[in-house]
This record gives C-alpha cells, structure tokens and sequence, in this order.
C-alpha cells in the first residue's frame, strides 16, 4: 500500500510540473468592457490634450454617450502632428485585448468622426510604448459615419494601466471620438522581464528568428529590460515550432529561443519584476521539446526572491530538477511551486540540457502581500515624457546573426537604476477663445464679397452712361440752316457744342474775303429766304424736303466754285446772302 501510495503521489507530481497548455491565461476569455459606456471607469480617469470647449470634454467621450456635443472633440486639428490624444486611466493593470471607436452623432446632427488613430500604452504612466502589429504597422482602421461602432482586436494583446488614443488624419478637418475598452484584470500583476532578446536558429534548410519580436521596453547591449512581449501575450506554442498561430508572420515566430553558446554560464538568466510586493504560489513554463532539432525542456530551475529594489537578494533559492524526455516531442507547461515566498523581484536561472531553450509563455500565480514597506516606484529624475518604440520586427533572412549574450547576473539592479523615465504632461486645458481666428477669417471674407459686389454694380452704371453718351443724338431745335437758292452756299451754325466747333474751325468759322473785309452773318435767314425765293410755298416744300438733311451733310462746308467764285456771309443787316467772285 505504501508503494501504491507514493506511486499515486509521484503521478500527482508529475501531473502537477507537466501541465497542459490550458492552464496557461487565456485570452479568448478576456474580451470584457472595461466601464467607459457604464461609467464604471469615472470622469476623472478620462482626459485629453485639450477640448473644443466644455460639451465636448474628454468625459463625453464614452461609447454611446449623448452627454454634451456627443463626443470628444480637440481643440483644433489634428493634421499633419497628429499630437491630440484622448487618455484612459484604468487604476490598475489590465490585458488588453480590444478596442471599439464611434464618432459624434449626437442625434443625428453630428458629422465628425476618425477614419484612423494609433494607440500608446504605459504601465506606470511614465514610459509609453506605440501600439504595433506583428508586421511593424501602428495606424488602425477607425470608423466611416458617426454612429456605427468598429471594434479594433489588438494582436498582440497589450497589458497596460493608461490608454492613449491618438486621432489621425491626412487634411485639416475637425474630429470627434467616443471609446471603449475590453479586456481583463492582469492577475499576474508582472510588470516587466529582463531577458536576452533571444538568437537565429539555423537549421540548414533556412533560418529560424527566434527573437522576442512585440517587447515593447528597452534593448542595450543585447539585452530586454523594461518592458513586456511575446512570453506574456497568452499564446502558447505548437508542438512544431516552425507552425505558427498568427496569419502571414515567419516560422518560430511563436517561441523565443536562446542558444548555449550565448550563455557561458550554462543557464539562461530571467528577472521578473512585479507591480507590488506578493506572496508567489507557482510558475508557469511553456517549453519546446523537438530534441529531434535540438530543442529540450530545461533541466532544472533556480529562483532568488528580492523584496524591492533596494534590498539584498535573499541567498536561498527554490529549486526545481526534471528528468529529461527524449520520447516525447510535445511542448509542454512546466509548473514550478515557489513556496508562498515574498518578494517584489525575482531572478530566475534555466539550466540547459540541449543546445536550445524555447519558451513560448511565462505566468505566475501570487497575491498582493500586505506589508508595512512602502511602495517603491522607479527611478524618475527625468521631467519630460519619452515615448518607446517597440522593436522592429525583422524576417530571418538567408545570412547568419552573430548572437550578442549580456549576463544579467550582478548588472541587473544597475539596469533597474539606469531605467530613466520621464512623467508626462498633464493635459492642456486650451483657452476657448481660440475659435476667434475663424470667426475673423468669416467676416473677413464676407466684407470681401460685399466689396467686390459694390465694384461690380458700380462698373455696370458708369458703362450704362457712357452707351448713353454714345447714343445721344442732337435735336432738330439744336440746329439752325441757312439755305440760300441753288447757286448760293449752305452755312450750318450748330449751336449745341461750341468746343466742338472750336476744333472743327474749318468747317463753321467766318471765311474771309480776298479783300480781307469781315461781314456778319445775317440774322435773319428767313426774310433772305423770302427775298430770294418769292415763292413762300417752294422755299416751305424745300425745307420740309428729306432730301434736307442729306443737303446739309454734303454741303457743310464752304463750296468754292470752279471759276475761283467763293461764297461769303456779309453783313447785309438781314438782306440775305450775296456772292463774290
């Protein structure tokens, strides 16, 4: 029976260490709304940049909300900086696995919306990392009207306390956003790794990258720290590392793997660092087992506890030895118990039992610990804000890595001091007044319209006038016609224009006998006429003849006679007209 029963206790054990995958956090699970539509999250948690003015603040900016304007608008555009930011604050640690949008539609009179934006994250509200794909792509597909919602699944899966939506877009135009996000409490509370960032396999056949492709911290001298990738997105690896979950990304991309060679101590060295003091139940390990590639679970496992940064290491280690499988080529979990052991720190140590470790996921079961020690946040001196950029995620190409190996061991708390970061700027609050430019560019358009519509009616008149001018023809009453008999000359005074007359000299000035004597004119034309034409009716019928006018358009100018006779007026005290030869 004793046997038996260590028998039964030995499979327990085994069970225990040798895990399957499900155990591992899921993220298909954890796609819960986190409170913006429900005010859960509260309007003091939600800010912004800056506002268009008080009905379109950052707290109107919840998914479905009718509050104010309907929305959250940015003071001014958002083109071409791109720098207008709307901020959830969630209180703690959250796996954030979606993200919906809407525009303003604020009962149907609402039109702005945002066709595209970026997200950035920070644990600590300190340090923010930019959103990317597993192909190096930040800019997300937002919405196309103001009412429908688009929901944005972020893979990787981000784990963060700030959310930051960035509005893009490609002209000036005005924008509006209402949000939500969905996700989960982080349980495991890890708030970074330091690790290697792992080596290129070369399996003859082509090169395998290896490489922690989403770490969104720092990379100095070969070496991860700060931040947090693929060993805590909830993906867990195939049996085949070459397969892969994700559509259209590299073989191996699922695993991160270190070489021994690149570890001269024998042991690949982790540190993981936590968001408060816990009490730590276990590990989780998920680990490649292909040993037909050269791939095994480590051998054993060693983990030194640290209460905060600024205490010793605690010199006692938990320990953990497997025996090694070389039959079966499955990956598996490995479950490590760790005592109910305190620390905020730990250090763990992965011995090598082939030339390649690969791990797929790392979790951590553990508690908050109470304790009468202060928080200890990091390091801050700096002011300003610094912004992470994750690293690029590059293709394994045909030519071979040298593999760059820094050892944690003593240098980690000088990493942990060296981790320099910067506090952001509180929100803008921008003064309302700044719509004043638009209503200044308004009237002045306006009083540019009303002016050129003065000028034109003004042109029109003045050309009205001068077609007048143009049309005007002298009366019968501005004329007076001297017609003598047949033989006797036509005298025109046209006394309507006297300046016209002054430059037409020639035509209807005094003409000057060869004797050089003036005579006058004779005032009265009419009585002449009778002399010369006793005949009252003929000299009637003449003047009443059409063929008048066209008379004195031929004949208006002195007539001279072939035989040198020039006709003169003479001053004859109204006796007509006489002729000289």
């Amino acid at each position: 029976m004793k046997m038996v029963s260590r028998l039964l206790s030995l499979g327990l054990l085994i069970g225990f260490c040798l895990a399957e995958p499900d155990a591992h956090f899921d993220p298909s699970t954890c796609r819960y709304a986190l409170g913006m539509q429900d005010r859960t999250i509260p309007d003091e948690d939600i800010t912004a940049s800056s506002a268009w003015s008080d009905s379109t603040e950052a707290k109107h900016s919840r998914l479905e909300s009718t509050d104010g304007d309907g929305a959250w608008c940015p003071a001014g555009p958002v083109y071409p900086n791109n720098d207008e930011y709307l901020q959830v604050d969630l209180r703690k640690l959250y796996f954030l696995t979606l993200v919906g949008t809407q525009g303003r539609d604020s009962g149907g009179l609402g039109k702005e919306f945002v066709r595209h934006y970026q997200l950035r994250y920070s644990r600590d509200g300190y340090k923010w990392a930019h959103w990317r794909d597993p192909w190096g792509n930040e800019v997300i597909v937002g919405n196309e009207n103001t009412h429908d919602l688009v929901l944005k699944d972020l893979g990787p899966p981000v784990i963060a306390r700030y959310v930051r939506f960035y509005p893009m877009a490609d002209r000036v135009m005005s924008v509006c956003l209402r949000v939500e996000v969905y996700g989960c409490i982080w349980q495991d509370g890890l708030r970074s790794y330091t690790s290697p960032p792992g080596d290129i396999m070369n399996l003859g056949t082509g090169m395998v990258n290896l490489n922690d492709s989403t770490y969104d911290g720092f990379t100095v001298g070969g070496l991860h720290y700060g931040g947090l990738g693929q060993l805590t997105d909830g993906v867990i690896g195939a049996d085949d590392f070459l397969q892969h979950k994700e559509q259209g990304v590299w073989p191996g991309y699922d695993y991160v793997g270190w070489n021994e060679a690149s570890c001269p101590s024998g042991y690949l060295e982790m540190e993981f660092e936590f968001d408060a003091l816990r009490s730590f139940t276990y590990m989780r390990v998920h680990a490649n087992n292909m040993h037909t590639r050269g791939v095994q679970v480590f051998r054993r496992v060693d983990c030194y506890f640290k209460r905060s940064l600024h205490t010793p290491w605690d010199p006692t280690p938990v320990t953990l030895s497997l025996a090694m499988d070389v039959r079966d080529l499955s990956a598996r979990t490995v479950t490590m118990s760790l005592s109910g052991r305190s620390a905020r720190i730990l250090r763990c140590h992965y011995y090598f039992s082939s030339p390649w470790l690969l791990f797929s996921e790392i979790s951590f079961l553990s508690d908050v610990q109470d304790s009468s020690e202060p928080e200890e946040p990091s390091p801050l001196p700096q002011p300003r804000e610094e912004t992470l950029q994750p690293p690029t995620t590059k293709l394994p190409e045909g030519t071979s890595q040298k593999t760059v190996f820094t050892t944690i061991g003593s240098s980690s708390e000088s990493v942990h001091e060296a981790v320099s970061v910067n506090r952001i700027n509180q929100p803008i609050v921008k003064d309302e007044s700044s719509n004043t430019s638009i209503l200044i560019g308004c009237l002045v358009v306006i009083i540019l319209l009303l002016l050129v519509v003065i000028i034109l009616i003004l042109w029109r008149q003045r050309w009205k006038r001068l077609l007048g001018k143009a049309q005007h023809r002298p009366s019968d009453s501005d004329l007076t016609a001297h017609l003598s008999l047949p033989s006797d000359t036509v005298v025109i005074n046209n006394t309507q224009n006297l300046s016209l007359a002054s430059r037409h000299g020639s035509r209807y000035e005094r003409i000057l006998t060869s004797e050089g004597e003036y005579q006058e004119p004779n005032h009265n034309p009419l009585a002449k006429m009778a002399t010369l034409c006793p005949n009252s009716e003929g000299a009637a019928l003449l003047l009443n003849n059409p063929a008048y006018e066209l008379l004195l358009s031929t004949y208006s100018r002195p007539i001279t006679e072939p035989g040198g006779v020039q006709a003169k007026p003479i001053n004859s005290q109204g006796k007509g007209l006489a002729l000289w030869s």
